[in-house]
């Protein structure tokens, strides 16, 4: 990570400094994103999605009441600027808006606020067996917030404690993964991912009224399937609450997320899940999203924000 965009400068990375006292550090209100480039194996790389991720950074923002100090177009430009500057064609990109004066005021303080825009190299959030082969997840004893003592549908910096403790957990317990229950006792969503299931050809996801970040790369795992059904054996796709029973009885199950991508699941609290591994949907969803990102294949204009001829 040698190079930060921060608040329109490029710096060096040790140069890329907050305040101890700054009030998104104490108090957890900031927000960010996570995006991806992807080397297309002809020189160039393009950003997938980069305008829904910026808009969804503006909407956690404007849910917090933050205004950004830069406009949208910007922060698009600074996103393939600071990839350009690492060097990086296969990259993982982390826009912050955070709060900062350097001093300590209290909860009711709203200090100017910052942007910053880190890239870094990030190959398979979940391992590449976990890509191949699935992985393990846990039920956590946390919950996802409800609607009416959260904001799910923004990435706000201090809503991750419960997913990181979540994390935390599943991984001492030797799992890759932690699941997290709603309210209801239905299972939400990962630490940081969306959840679907398979059963006899249904292809089932939580709906966005449920409390989950409505995932852009969950969107877009949808918009393969309708566009695909009958290559990829779907013969219904359904957005409702997944229970316990549903999710353990599946063919398949797999996570979605710009960092998991497409990660199928092969076992919840020791119990596999259909044959133990990685299902023949999730597969060939999986191959089809691959294809997409890496511009192998047809995708809406505005998806693929194309790069390259920076990059040395």
């Amino acid at each position: 990570m040698a190079t930060i965009w921060m608040d329109g400068k490029l710096l060096p990375a040790e140069q890329a400094r907050v305040s101890i006292l700054a009030h998104t550090l104490h108090y957890g209100v900031g927000v960010f994103e996570g995006i991806r480039s992807y080397d297309c194996g002809d020189g160039s790389a393009s950003v997938f999605r980069l305008d829904d991720h910026l808009q969804r950074l503006e909407d956690s923002a404007r849910i917090c009441g933050l205004k950004l100090p830069f406009l949208l177009p910007v922060l698009r430009d600074a996103c393939v600027e600071v990839l350009a500057a690492n060097g990086l064609l296969d990259g993982y990109l982390r826009p912050i808006v955070y709060q900062d004066d350097a001093r300590l005021g209290g909860l009711g303080s709203s200090p100017p606020v910052h942007v910053g825009i880190a890239a870094q190299a990030w190959g398979a959030y979940l391992g590449e067996d976990g890509l191949k082969n699935g992985i393990r997840t846990h039920i956590s004893a946390y919950r996802r917030s409800g609607l009416g003592s959260s904001l799910p549908k923004a990435k706000i910096t201090g809503q991750y404690v419960l997913s990181t403790l979540a994390k935390r957990e599943a991984i001492a317990l030797g799992f890759h993964e932690a699941l997290l229950m709603d309210d209801d006792g239905c299972i939400a969503e990962g630490s940081g991912e969306n959840l679907f299931i398979v059963r006899d050809g249904v292809l089932k996801t939580p709906p966005t009224s449920s409390p989950i970040l409505p995932g852009i790369t969950r969107a877009t795992t949808l918009h393969l399937a309708r566009r695909g059904a009958e290559t990829f054996g779907v013969s219904e796709i359904r957005e409702e609450p997944i229970t316990r029973g549903e999710l353990v009885t599946a063919d398949e199950a797999f996570f979605t997320g710009t960092a998991a991508e497409i990660t199928p699941i092969r076992e919840v609290d020791l119990q596999p899940i259909g044959k133990g591994g990685a299902g023949p949907m999730t597969l060939a969803l999986q191959k089809a999203y691959f294809e997409l990102v890496r511009g192998r294949s047809a995708a809406p204009a505005h998806w693929r924000t194309p790069f390259g001829a920076l990059v040395r």
